[in-house]
């Protein structure tokens, strides 16, 4: 049997940790893999609400619109943008024959700004 509260509280204090590194990368200028740690950070915390709506465990997929239908969580039409380009980050990030030209600073951080809103509410519905 699955526990659960222990799988979301995984998941949560892995996000915020993400969150972090994804702040630090982006303030470095390391634009590429800042934005690879903000989709990780938002993977994660929609991987808690998984749990705690299927009572099992999240499965083993990065992609962000798949993870927000799977928790059943109602997304704004401007939510829901945002994870699909979110998306890209993470497949530049793990596969690098894919790369396109990175976004510049001034794009990750807003990016970085948009990402936080829907973060931030994600967090608040745990």
């Amino acid at each position: 049997m699955v526990d659960v509260i222990k799988q979301i509280s995984y998941w949560r204090s892995s996000a915020e940790e993400d969150w972090d590194v994804a702040n630090r990368l982006i303030t470095a200028k390391k634009v590429r893999h800042g934005l690879f740690f903000v989709h990780l950070a938002i993977e994660k915390v929609l991987k808690a609400h998984v749990c705690k709506k299927t009572l099992d465990l999240a499965p083993r997929i990065h992609n962000l619109i798949r993870l927000a239908e799977l928790s059943s969580l109602e997304l704004n039409p401007g939510q829901q943008d945002l994870l699909a380009e979110l998306n890209a980050f993470n497949i530049e990030g793990r596969y690098p024959e894919w790369l396109l030209l990175p976004p510049t600073v001034a794009e990750a951080k807003a990016y970085l700004k948009q990402a936080k809103e829907i973060y931030q509410w994600l967090l608040n519905q745990l």
